[in-house]
């Protein structure tokens, strides 16, 4: 009983903590810690490694790369911008490619890891606005929650193991709410 006790102990230590690591291309501890609003107006962090994230803003694909305005968030253990009410400011990033604005469409979550460069003069709306600028070497688009959307219908895997392409509100049993 003690052994199992054990075994089930470790397992449950490796799978907590690996879930807190960030996706490998995330990985890395040579990022400096400034914030998007900090390197605005600083010239001694062009040229610096970041690893920001938040939520798209807005997607320009170009000739050569794609152009991403970011709405900054802190980052969780994992590199995930938390969902909340705080940004740390505004950010283009911008990578060799096309990346497909229907896929890294605006209020989903990336984060990139890059170098800064010089900021960039834009707009927010009417008002003028300094985005700072990080020329991406990684783009890592998080995956949708699936479970949950805004409405409170959940979606995802039903109880038989199949998935669900219908709504089930928390409250329905597994008979409620089936489009069969």
């Amino acid at each position: 009983m003690r052994l199992k006790f054990l075994v089930l102990s470790g397992w449950t230590f490796c799978l907590v903590s690996c879930a807190s690591m960030p996706p490998a291309p995330l990985a890395g501890d040579d990022f400096v810690p400034v914030l998007p609003r900090t390197a605005q107006n600083d010239p001694g962090v062009v040229g610096e490694k970041v690893r920001w994230g938040g939520v798209i803003a807005g997607v320009k694909p170009g000739k050569t790369d794609t152009c991403f305005h970011v709405v900054s968030h802190t980052l969780d253990d994992s590199g995930r911008p938390v969902d909340d009410d705080h940004s740390d400011g505004r950010f283009v990033a911008c990578a060799q490619g096309f990346f497909d604005p229907s896929i890294y469409a605006v209020k989903r979550q990336i984060t990139v890891t890059g170098t800064l460069q010089v900021p960039t003069v834009g707009k927010v709306g009417e008002m003028p606005y300094i985005f700072p600028h990080v020329a991406a070497d990684v783009v890592y688009l998080w995956p949708k929650d699936s479970s949950i959307n805004n409405s409170g219908m959940y979606y995802g895997m039903s109880p038989f193991g199949d998935s669900m392409d219908y709504p089930v509100t928390p409250w329905m049993g597994p008979e409620i709410g089936m489009p069969w």
